[in-house]
Protein backbone atom coordinates (compact mmCIF):
# COMPACT_ATOMS: atom_id res chain seq x y z
CA UNK A 1 0.00 0.00 0.00
CA UNK A 2 1.69 3.24 -1.16
CA UNK A 3 1.19 6.77 0.19
CA UNK A 4 -1.67 7.50 -2.23
CA UNK A 5 -3.50 4.34 -1.19
CA UNK A 6 -2.97 5.18 2.48
CA UNK A 7 -4.47 8.65 1.91
CA UNK A 8 -7.52 7.16 0.16
CA UNK A 9 -7.94 4.65 2.97
CA UNK A 10 -7.79 7.51 5.51
CA UNK A 11 -10.63 9.30 3.72
CA UNK A 12 -12.79 6.17 3.55
CA UNK A 13 -12.09 5.35 7.18
CA UNK A 14 -13.07 8.89 8.16
CA UNK A 15 -16.43 8.54 6.40
CA UNK A 16 -17.08 5.22 8.13
CA UNK A 17 -16.19 6.71 11.53
CA UNK A 18 -18.60 9.59 10.96
CA UNK A 19 -21.29 7.15 9.81
CA UNK A 20 -20.80 5.03 12.94
CA UNK A 21 -20.98 8.06 15.24
CA UNK A 22 -24.10 9.46 13.60
CA UNK A 23 -25.80 6.05 13.62
CA UNK A 24 -25.57 6.12 17.42
CA UNK A 25 -26.45 9.84 17.63
CA UNK A 26 -23.24 10.73 19.44
CA UNK A 27 -21.43 14.04 19.26
CA UNK A 28 -17.82 14.47 18.24
CA UNK A 29 -16.99 15.56 21.79
CA UNK A 30 -18.61 12.47 23.30
CA UNK A 31 -16.60 10.17 21.04
CA UNK A 32 -13.40 12.14 21.59
CA UNK A 33 -13.87 11.95 25.37
CA UNK A 34 -14.52 8.20 25.16
CA UNK A 35 -11.21 7.72 23.33
CA UNK A 36 -9.32 10.19 25.51
CA UNK A 37 -8.35 12.43 22.57
CA UNK A 38 -8.96 16.10 21.78
CA UNK A 39 -12.11 17.06 19.89
CA UNK A 40 -9.99 18.46 17.06
CA UNK A 41 -8.14 15.16 16.71
CA UNK A 42 -11.35 13.16 16.48
CA UNK A 43 -12.69 15.63 13.91
CA UNK A 44 -9.49 15.07 11.93
CA UNK A 45 -10.21 11.32 12.03
CA UNK A 46 -13.67 11.91 10.55
CA UNK A 47 -12.32 14.25 7.89
CA UNK A 48 -9.64 11.77 6.89
CA UNK A 49 -6.78 14.13 7.73
CA UNK A 50 -5.54 11.72 10.40
CA UNK A 51 -6.33 8.11 11.25
CA UNK A 52 -6.92 6.40 14.58
CA UNK A 53 -4.83 3.51 15.78
CA UNK A 54 -6.36 0.03 16.00
CA UNK A 55 -6.79 0.27 19.81
CA UNK A 56 -8.62 3.59 19.33
CA UNK A 57 -10.81 2.01 16.64
CA UNK A 58 -11.56 -0.92 18.94
CA UNK A 59 -12.46 1.49 21.73
CA UNK A 60 -14.74 3.40 19.36
CA UNK A 61 -16.72 0.32 18.30
CA UNK A 62 -16.93 -0.67 21.96
CA UNK A 63 -18.30 2.76 22.84
CA UNK A 64 -20.70 2.94 19.88
CA UNK A 65 -21.69 -0.74 20.20
CA UNK A 66 -20.95 -1.58 16.56
CA UNK A 67 -19.16 -4.58 15.00
CA UNK A 68 -15.56 -3.71 14.13
CA UNK A 69 -16.12 -5.12 10.62
CA UNK A 70 -18.12 -1.96 9.97
CA UNK A 71 -14.79 -0.31 9.17
CA UNK A 72 -13.89 -2.96 6.61
CA UNK A 73 -16.96 -2.60 4.40
CA UNK A 74 -19.58 -4.42 6.49
CA UNK A 75 -23.03 -2.83 6.67
CA UNK A 76 -24.27 -4.69 9.75
CA UNK A 77 -25.23 -2.93 12.98
CA UNK A 78 -25.36 -4.34 16.49
CA UNK A 79 -28.30 -4.02 18.86
CA UNK A 80 -27.74 -1.74 21.83
CA UNK A 81 -26.58 -3.67 24.88
CA UNK A 82 -25.36 -2.66 28.32
CA UNK A 83 -21.57 -2.66 28.75
CA UNK A 84 -19.56 -2.26 31.92
CA UNK A 85 -17.66 1.04 32.28
CA UNK A 86 -14.06 0.74 31.11
CA UNK A 87 -11.10 3.11 31.49
CA UNK A 88 -10.61 3.59 27.75
CA UNK A 89 -7.43 5.68 28.04
CA UNK A 90 -5.67 2.99 30.05
CA UNK A 91 -7.02 0.27 27.77
CA UNK A 92 -5.86 2.06 24.61
CA UNK A 93 -2.35 2.57 26.05
CA UNK A 94 -2.15 -1.12 26.98
CA UNK A 95 -3.38 -2.25 23.57
CA UNK A 96 -0.91 0.07 21.84
CA UNK A 97 1.98 -1.65 23.63
CA UNK A 98 0.54 -5.10 22.92
CA UNK A 99 0.13 -4.37 19.20
CA UNK A 100 3.69 -3.04 19.03
CA UNK A 101 5.00 -6.26 20.57
CA UNK A 102 2.87 -8.39 18.25
CA UNK A 103 4.07 -6.39 15.26
CA UNK A 104 7.72 -6.92 16.15
CA UNK A 105 7.11 -10.63 16.73
CA UNK A 106 5.34 -10.95 13.38
CA UNK A 107 8.14 -9.10 11.58
CA UNK A 108 10.76 -11.39 13.12
CA UNK A 109 8.71 -14.45 12.21
CA UNK A 110 8.69 -13.50 8.52
CA UNK A 111 12.35 -12.36 8.71
CA UNK A 112 11.84 -8.82 7.42
CA UNK A 113 14.17 -6.03 8.52
CA UNK A 114 13.07 -2.57 9.58
CA UNK A 115 14.98 -1.16 6.62
CA UNK A 116 13.07 -3.33 4.13
CA UNK A 117 9.77 -2.56 5.84
CA UNK A 118 10.54 1.15 5.71
CA UNK A 119 11.39 0.97 2.00
CA UNK A 120 8.19 -0.91 1.17
CA UNK A 121 5.82 1.27 3.23
CA UNK A 122 7.48 4.69 3.08
CA UNK A 123 7.41 4.86 6.88
CA UNK A 124 10.72 5.84 8.49
CA UNK A 125 12.66 3.25 10.48
CA UNK A 126 12.57 5.50 13.53
CA UNK A 127 8.79 5.67 13.36
CA UNK A 128 8.48 1.91 12.80
CA UNK A 129 10.71 1.24 15.80
CA UNK A 130 8.60 3.53 17.99
CA UNK A 131 5.50 1.61 16.84
CA UNK A 132 7.05 -1.72 17.81
CA UNK A 133 8.08 -0.38 21.22
CA UNK A 134 4.52 0.83 21.82
CA UNK A 135 5.74 4.40 22.24
CA UNK A 136 3.18 5.81 19.80
CA UNK A 137 -0.13 4.57 18.37
CA UNK A 138 -0.14 3.21 14.82
CA UNK A 139 -2.71 4.82 12.49
CA UNK A 140 -4.85 2.04 11.02
CA UNK A 141 -3.92 2.70 7.34
CA UNK A 142 -0.22 2.51 8.24
CA UNK A 143 -0.79 -0.69 10.22
CA UNK A 144 -2.60 -2.17 7.21
CA UNK A 145 0.29 -1.14 4.97
CA UNK A 146 2.85 -2.74 7.31
CA UNK A 147 0.88 -5.96 7.59
CA UNK A 148 0.39 -6.13 3.82
CA UNK A 149 4.17 -6.19 3.36
CA UNK A 150 4.47 -8.98 5.94
CA UNK A 151 1.59 -10.94 4.43
CA UNK A 152 -0.43 -10.70 7.65
CA UNK A 153 -4.08 -9.90 8.31
CA UNK A 154 -5.25 -7.13 10.62
CA UNK A 155 -7.87 -9.43 12.11
CA UNK A 156 -5.08 -11.28 13.93
CA UNK A 157 -4.33 -8.04 15.81
CA UNK A 158 -7.88 -7.49 17.06
CA UNK A 159 -8.36 -7.62 20.82
CA UNK A 160 -9.18 -11.19 21.88
CA UNK A 161 -9.17 -11.45 25.66
CA UNK A 162 -9.78 -7.92 26.96
CA UNK A 163 -13.19 -6.37 27.66
CA UNK A 164 -13.44 -5.07 24.10
CA UNK A 165 -12.41 -8.44 22.66
CA UNK A 166 -14.95 -10.32 24.77
CA UNK A 167 -17.66 -7.90 23.70
CA UNK A 168 -16.75 -8.23 20.00
CA UNK A 169 -16.73 -12.03 20.30
CA UNK A 170 -20.24 -11.87 21.74
CA UNK A 171 -21.35 -9.62 18.90
CA UNK A 172 -19.93 -11.99 16.27
CA UNK A 173 -21.62 -14.95 17.92
CA UNK A 174 -24.95 -13.13 17.98
CA UNK A 175 -24.55 -12.13 14.33
CA UNK A 176 -23.80 -15.72 13.31
CA UNK A 177 -26.83 -16.93 15.26
CA UNK A 178 -29.08 -14.42 13.49
CA UNK A 179 -27.75 -15.66 10.14
CA UNK A 180 -28.98 -19.20 10.88
CA UNK A 181 -32.25 -20.37 9.28
CA UNK A 182 -35.32 -19.84 11.48
CA UNK A 183 -35.77 -23.57 12.14
CA UNK A 184 -32.17 -23.89 13.38
CA UNK A 185 -32.56 -20.82 15.62
CA UNK A 186 -35.69 -22.40 17.07
CA UNK A 187 -33.84 -25.69 17.67
CA UNK A 188 -31.00 -23.93 19.52
CA UNK A 189 -33.42 -21.99 21.72
CA UNK A 190 -35.34 -25.07 22.91
CA UNK A 191 -34.03 -26.17 26.36
CA UNK A 192 -34.91 -29.79 25.55
CA UNK A 193 -32.31 -29.75 22.76
CA UNK A 194 -29.44 -28.63 24.98
CA UNK A 195 -28.03 -32.18 25.47
CA UNK A 196 -27.77 -32.58 21.68
CA UNK A 197 -25.93 -29.26 21.38
CA UNK A 198 -23.54 -30.16 24.18
CA UNK A 199 -22.88 -33.51 22.50
CA UNK A 200 -22.20 -31.74 19.18
CA UNK A 201 -19.70 -29.43 20.92
CA UNK A 202 -17.87 -32.41 22.45
CA UNK A 203 -17.80 -34.26 19.12
CA UNK A 204 -16.40 -31.20 17.36
CA UNK A 205 -13.35 -31.34 19.65
CA UNK A 206 -12.56 -34.97 18.78
CA UNK A 207 -9.92 -35.94 16.26
CA UNK A 208 -10.86 -37.64 12.99
CA UNK A 209 -9.69 -41.01 14.31
CA UNK A 210 -11.80 -40.76 17.47
CA UNK A 211 -14.84 -39.66 15.46
CA UNK A 212 -14.38 -42.70 13.21
CA UNK A 213 -14.21 -44.95 16.28
CA UNK A 214 -17.43 -43.43 17.65
CA UNK A 215 -19.17 -43.91 14.30
CA UNK A 216 -18.04 -47.54 14.08
CA UNK A 217 -19.28 -48.13 17.63
CA UNK A 218 -22.69 -46.72 16.74
CA UNK A 219 -22.87 -48.97 13.68
CA UNK A 220 -22.10 -52.01 15.81
CA UNK A 221 -24.94 -51.06 18.16
CA UNK A 222 -27.51 -50.49 15.43
CA UNK A 223 -26.64 -53.57 13.34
Amino acid sequence: MNNTQITIRQKKLGLLIRDARMAERRSIKECADALGVQTGQFRAYEEGRKSPSLPELEALVFYLKLPINHFWGMDTRSDSIFVEPVDMTKLINLRTRMIGALLRQERNNVNISLRHLSTETGISQTRLKSYELGERPIPVPELESILAVMGSRIETFFDQNGPVGEWMTGQRSMQKFLELPADMQNFVCQPVNRPYLELAIKLSDLSREKLRAVAEGLLDITL
